[in-house]
């Protein structure tokens, strides 16, 4: 019972998520002598080879290094998994944009059900995984002999690097008639990476405008944190929607979140409320979001937040 993680990298990095899908994969029990592979896709892929390399718990690094790999497409993604699946019982994946692309379509071709987002690991074919916006959470049994698997990476701390597993090449090359990449649009920030960041600060629809976000800059600068934000806020114009935070976001589990304007909608709160320390701020006292945090100030945002702003600096 061989174990497969599918890497996820942008920009010659490989995501955080990563290290956290392979400590997901060791709570999977393996009979018979099983390993823990990670399959590094790209091109000119060698640095994200290494460091997945590092990773406790990996046997091998398998790396498919060709240009029909270099964007993470689904189409040769998915065919590549599909020739590498007879050598594992399990293949998994972060639940990010990569993992969310290539393995239902993984999943269609070996005839098999994904499993979803899990957060827990029962045995090697039972698992949990959230439902209704995380008010429920549903164990789910797999009779597949394949398992295709998205893991919410927050729901596992990642595996601590010492490691030096060997790295081997994968010779096969798929075609690709079906998708062709045209273009990214990056947005530049000086910020952590929302779902990685150890602080996250949000504005919601309180926040009245996009031009009021600015009052987030400076108390983000100060705590290193990135910023945020509700669907409302996103749905109303204030900020992009790579900013959204919830259900249909961005998962979130930083060690502090900060909820400034937001009144707690249960699509929201589905993707923070696993947040280690919950600060809400939001002159609403009845807000549903002071049922989840650890702090709660009472309080008009557009006098809070100067002020937070002002003893962070400290004394004057």
């Amino acid at each position: 019972m061989s174990i497969l993680v599918l890497a996820d990298y942008h920009d010659g990095q490989l995501s955080a998520a990563t290290a956290q899908v392979v400590a997901a994969a060791q709570q999977i029990p393996q009979a018979g002598g099983g390993e823990i592979h990670v399959l590094v896709a790209g091109e000119a892929a060698s640095a994200e080879a290494e460091a997945a390399a590092r990773f406790d718990g990996v046997r091998k690094v398998r790396v498919a290094d060709h240009a029909v790999y270099a964007h993470q497409l689904a189409e040769p993604l998915s065919a590549l998994l599909v020739d590498l699946a007879g050598d594992y019982t399990h293949v998994l994946a972060a639940a990010s944009t990569t993992g969310k692309n290539v393995l239902p379509r993984l999943a269609a071709l070996k005839d098999v059900s994904q499993i979803s987002e899990i957060i827990g690991v029962e045995s090697d074919d039972t698992f949990k995984r959230p439902i209704y916006a995380g008010n429920a959470i549903a164990t789910v049994q797999s009779a597949d002999p394949l398992k295709v698997i998205t893991v919410r990476a927050t729901a596992f701390d990642a595996v601590a690097e010492g490691n030096s597993a060997p790295i081997e090449a994968v010779d096969t090359v798929v075609e690709n008639a079906q998708s062709t990449f045209v273009k990214e649009a990056l947005a530049a920030s000086d910020r952590p990476e929302l779902s990685a960041a150890r602080v996250v600060i949000s504005g919601g629809r309180g926040m009245g405008s996009g031009e009021n976000f600015k009052l987030l800059d400076g108390i983000a600068d100060k705590l290193g944190a990135a910023i945020g934000a509700s669907r409302a806020a996103v749905d109303a114009g204030f900020v992009p929607n790579d900013m959204q935070v919830g259900q249909t976001g961005k998962i979130v589990a930083p060690e502090l979140y900060i909820a400034v304007g937001i009144s707690g909608a249960i699509q929201h709160l589905a993707g923070m409320k696993d947040s280690k320390v919950i600060v809400a701020i939001n002159k609403d006292e009845e807000a549903p979001i002071f049922q989840v945090a650890d702090y709660g100030l009472v309080a008009d945002l557009f006098e809070a937040l100067p002020e937070l702003e002002s003893k962070l600096s400290g004394p004057s």
